[in-house]
Order: C-alpha cells, then structure tokens, then sequence
C-alpha cells in the first residue's frame, strides 16, 4: 500500500515576466528525452522553442514538439550534435536569441560558449571561465582546496611529472587514477597492489588520451564503498547562490549512475546542512551563474571530499525537482535573460522523497550490454507520483548511434519506502517491445534488502551480482513462451491459418 501523497512545497521562486527577457526564441542544441525536457519549459512560458536534429531523428518526440526543426549534417549522428558552427548558424538562421545546451555535446565546452556569446546569443549555462575551471579536474581540485574546502589527498602529475609516480605511491593505496580532462567514469582505474602502479598510470594515460586528447592525470586516496553524493546549486552571476538540496547517487555500474534519489538516506540533518552548504560556498567562490551541480565523494565515517563540478543541468534533476517544486529549467532561462534569483536559501523548501531510474536499453545480464531495435509497442507508467521523460516514440527505434539510455522513469512519494513502492509498480507497468530494456534488473535492484535500508556504496552492484542475473524460468514456462512467440510471427500464423490444397479444392461442398 502507497501513503497518501503530499504536495510539492509551494516555492518562492519568482514568476517570470518574459516580455522584458532579451530573447523569445531559444534553440535546444540537444536530443532526446532533454530536448523534449527544455522545450517543455520553454513552452510553457511562452517563448518559441526550436531544435536541431540530425536525419536520425527526424521522427523522435522533440522535433515533433518543437515550433521549428532545423536538420543538421554530419560525418556521423553523434558529429552532427557536436558541430557548434553548424548550430549557431541555425539559431541565428531561426531567429533564437538562446541556446540551451542540455546536457552532453557542447553543454561543457567552453570553445561553444564563447562561439555563442560572440555570436550576440545568451549560453545557457555559466560563464567560459567557469566552465573552464571546473572542467579541468586538477586546477578544479586546487581552487577548491585553496578555498578552504575538503579534498581527498592526492598527487598531481602537473605539479612535478617526474616525481608523479613516485608521490602518488606516496598517497598509499587503494588509489584512484583519474584523467584531468575526464568525466562520466571514463579513464578511471582503481589500484589495490602499488606493485601494478606504474603499469596503471600508463593505461590511465592512454585511455585520457583516447577519450579526451588529454593525457594528464592525478590520483587520489580511493575511498572503499564510497557513498556519490551531489548538491544542486544556482546561482545568477550577480552574487545570489543557493543550493537545492543533495542528491544520492552511488548505485551505479562502470562508474555510470543508474538510480539517483533524495534525500540521501545517508545523511542526518547536521550533515545534510554542512554538505549542502559547502557546495554553495564553492558555487559562491567562483561567483557561479545558472545551474550546476557539485560532486562529492561520501566515507562510511560521514567524511566527505569534494570530487568534481557539473557545469550544467544533470540528467537526474528531476528528483529535486519532484520535492521542492522548482523548474530548474526555468531558473537557468531566468538567469540567462539576466535576471537575480530572487530569492535566499531559507526559501528553498524541500518535502516527500523522489527516485530516479534510468531507463537503458540494454541487458544487465550480459554485462550491461547495449541493445537495439524497433519501439514496437511503448505504454509509460502513468498514476500519481509518477513522471516519465522520454524521447522515444512508439514506432521509433533504437539504434548504436547514441547512449542507450530511452528514458527516465521518477516517482514521488510521501516518505522513501514510500517512493519505492510507488517505483516497483511504475516498473512493472512499464512495457516497452522491441528491444530489451533495464526495467526488471531495476525491480529486483530495489527489492534487494541493502537498498531498501538505504545500504548502498558505488561498488553495490559489483558486489552482488546476482542482481543483474536474470532468473532461470522454469522449462514448462520456457516452452510456453517460445511457443507463444512462435504462434505470434506471420511466417507462422499463415502456416497455421493455411488451408491444405486437396481441402481448398473440395471449394464450398459441404457433408
């Protein structure tokens, strides 16, 4: 049984006047469930949203949703998103006053911003210095830690490459190597034996190297089953920071998030506050503009250290949307058009708990290998507390051309155990045909009793495989289903409906 749902907070957020902003039109310069996410806003407050697409998705949701669609070309799918020329040569062509980056592609490239600012366009986003700051691991680690706020300790390869090996033996193990142009877990190798360091450090260097034309690195003591806890924070540019509350995301695999939530159910409410208010004083330190998110690592202890800095909005926002009832969305347009915030930290309210799950097409039980195909049959979960953002349509298809998340399931719920519950019913109404999808490795993640009782570390998944595994079916189910899928194909059918020759010559005789 599911509690009664309490309302979002009523927020103190003000409602925009868009008549005075210095644009009407925004162009998202993104796809799939994060276009449809931005122009949903954009929309509904009145403004024009355009986007960009490449041939392969010229029949998804967001294009079809948009006020104008523009086509663009590339090499590849992927290279036609990450052409910043070709896109701000279509905001222009179309009028936008903005682009909205999304998140991925362009949405941390401070070349872009720059190319969008020179164009006369508002970025969506903060400031290329910041951008180029915060994306830079290392001179991110050192500001923060000039700053008076926490780091795990370490050794940078910049600081002195020749003794780079020897300082980060130094540190100790278990150790973390880490790219210092890196991000989404890419290049990141855990070392337990110092005896296989330097043979570490060279593949940590030749994956930077591959995945970000950066071969630098750092290290960093590795926390053993951390806690990845992560603080929303806004600010306008113009000395007005909050944060938005934390959000947990330490279930992951190959360091890739899959469920995020919040609250944590790690945190009391003193270290609620002191996390929370240590990502604002980073966003103050730097005199942040728009939405970002700052990353820390979480000990068993209740210790934490600063990891890294989102300079954009992050897929799982939604959850923070969900309890305090803030757009956030709207807040970065607000703050683009050169707006304050408004409004000051007590004003931030936050109730209920909410879940995020990401919908990968994949499966889990072979490695979490991506899957493909035709969206035959597509039926969201709906009810109360349920939110479902997607770019995928029922008769689109899947393919290897991007990141195999299709969608994100959230729920809401008065209290966590609530919020599950709420999600293992969403998830078992889920139907999607086609391809296979994460849907049932979901349920049984949060049927297992750890995660129940919030016991979870980023290492939870590697440490119970079991939950990936699919169950055996019984041999009469087996045969059941084959039988059935059988039946269902045409080949089959036309077999089965099929009338013999010598009986169709009979014509219509009857005994």
């Amino acid at each position: 049984m599911t509690a009664p749902l309490t309302e979002t907070p009523p927020t103190q957020t003000p409602v925009p006047d868009v008549r005075r902003w210095p644009f009407d039109t925004v162009l998202v310069a993104n796809r799939g469930e994060i276009a449809v996410r931005v122009l949903r806003t954009v929309q509904q407050l009145g403004l024009k949203g355009v986007v960009v697409y490449h041939a392969a998705d010229r029949g998804t949701a967001a294009v079809k949703m948009a006020d104008q669609a523009i086509e663009i070309t590339g090499a590849t799918p992927v290279a036609s998103y990450l052409d910043g020329a070709q896109i701000i040569a279509a905001a222009q062509r179309c009028g936008a006053g903005a682009i909205h980056p999304g998140y991925g592609f362009l949405s941390e490239n401070k070349g872009f911003c720059q190319a969008v600012e020179a164009a006369g366009l508002r970025f969506i986003g903060p400031t290329p210095e910041q951008i180029d700051l915060m994306g830079d691991k290392v001179r991110a680690r050192n500001f923060v830690e000039k700053a008076g706020f926490p780091v795990a300790p370490s050794a940078i390869e910049d600081d002195d490459p020749a003794t780079f090996v020897e300082r980060a033996r130094a540190v100790g193990a278990p150790l973390l190597i880490k790219p210092s142009a890196g991000g989404g877990g890419k290049g990141m190798r855990i070392v337990r034996d110092l005896a296989l360091l330097e043979q570490e450090i060279e593949r940590g260097r030749s994956e930077g190297q591959r995945y970000f034309g950066d071969g630098r690195l750092y290290v960093e003591r590795y926390i053993e089953n951390p806690r990845h806890i992560e603080v929303q924070v806004l600010g306008d540019g113009q000395g007005g920071v909050v944060h938005v509350f934390e959000r947990e995301c330490s279930v992951q695999r190959r360091f890739q998030k899959i469920v995020e939530e919040t609250p944590s159910p790690a945190l009391s409410p003193e270290l609620r506050e002191k996390i929370c208010e240590t990502a604002a004083g980073i966003a103050r330190s730097i005199g942040y503009r728009n939405a970002g998110t700052v990353e820390f690592i979480f000990g068993q202890g209740g210790e934490f250290y600063f990891l890294e800095m989102n300079t954009r909005l992050q897929v799982e926002h939604p959850v923070t949307e969900e309890i305090t009832g803030i757009d956030l969305v709207q807040e970065q347009l607000r703050v683009a058009a050169g707006e304050t915030l408004g409004y000051g930290q007590a004003d931030v309210k936050s109730r209920g708990h909410s879940i995020e799950f990401r919908i990968y097409a994949e499966d889990a039980a072979r490695g979490y290998t991506p899957t493909t195909g035709p969206v035959l049959v597509l039926h969201p979960p709906q009810g109360e507390g349920v939110r479902w953002d997607s770019g995928v349509l029922q008769g689109g298809e899947v393919t290897s051309a991007f990141d195999p998340m299709i969608a994100k399931l959230i729920v809401r719920g008065a209290d966590r155990n609530d919020a599950i519950a709420r999600a293992d019913a969403a998830l078992r109404d889920t139907v999607l045909l086609g391809c296979k999808t994460n849907t049932a490795f979901l349920r049984r993640l949060i049927a297992h009793p750890a995660f129940v009782a919030g016991d979870v570390h980023t290492g939870f998944l590697d440490a119970n495989p079991q939950i990936a595994a699919e169950p055996e079916l019984p041999a009469e189910t087996l045969q059941a289903l084959l039988a059935a899928a059988a039946l269902s194909t045409r080949p089959m059918r036309d077999v089965a409906d099929a009338v013999p020759d010598l009986h169709a010559a009979i014509g219509a005789w009857r005994n």
